[in-house]
Formats: C-alpha cells, structure tokens, sequence
C-alpha cells in the first residue's frame, strides 16, 4: 500500500513539472504585442460603448482556427489585451445599429493601436421598390394597357 502511495504521488510530482515546463515555453515561443483598439462611429467619430471586439487567431493557410477571444469597449469606445503572439490575426467588431466589421491583421509591432470605424447599416433592396429600372409591360397599369 504504501509502495503504490509513493508511486502515485512521484507520478503526480513529474506531471505537474512537465506542465510547469510546458506553460514556461508557452511564453517563450516568441515575440508577443500589446494590442489596442479604439471603436468609432464613421460617420462623426464618437465612441461605440459595449462593441464587441472578437479576435480569432489565423492559421498559414489564412483560415480562421478554432477559438478566440472577446472583449467589450468601455465608455471611450476603448479595449485591449497583452500578450498576443504576432502572426496573423482576423478582428471582427460587432454592435448593435452598426455593420460588422471583419478584417485580417498581421500583428508584427510590440505595440499596435487599431482603430475601428463602424458604419450604420445599409438600405435593404427589395424587389418591391422602384429602382429606376425601365418598367415591365405587365407593371403598367390597366389602362396603360393596349387593348388586344
């Protein structure tokens, strides 16, 4: 019993060194940014209170890997997170009454401040309205309507 006791806990002790080791070389696998980002209104450059600012890591092949990170905007329209590995990284900003902004990063600098414009949301099409199109002979009226 306390053979088996000692062998659980020297178990124990070289698991929780290889993780020790294994979160240590996770901060050195390189150079890492700080990253900020300011979200603005396009159209008279106030700040978007509550954005939020969703960050999805990039793989070589420029699609989005699994996971990410949200943040939300303070009263200033401000956010930010340290210790983002560089390499490419695609940034979407959602808020409600605004267009979704998505666009790739390539986050090389040990700082970067990126400032996002929303705009408001655009007009609809729809098949109903007038769009300046020449009408249809059947969209004319009954008595536009030539007598057969």
């Amino acid at each position: 019993m306390k053979k088996r006791f000692l062998i659980v806990t020297a178990v124990v002790i070289v698991l929780g060194v290889g993780l020790i080791g294994l979160a240590g070389a996770q901060d050195d696998d390189g150079p890492m940014s700080d990253l900020r980002f300011v979200v603005v209104r396009d159209y008279n450059g106030k700040p978007v209170r509550n954005a939020a600012v969703v960050l999805h890591p990039v793989n070589r092949k420029g699609k989005q890997s699994r996971g990410g990170l949200e943040l939300k905007t303070d009263g200033e329209g401000r956010t930010n997170i340290d210790g983002i590995p560089y390499g490419p990284l695609r940034i979407q900003v959602l808020a409600p009454g605004f267009q979704t902004f998505g666009e790739d990063y390539k986050i090389d600098k040990a700082e970067m401040l990126i400032t996002v414009k929303l705009k408001r949301p655009g007009g609809q099409y729809s098949i109903y309205e007038n769009h300046g199109d020449a009408k249809k002979a059947d969209d004319k009226r009954p008595s536009e309507q030539k007598p057969q």
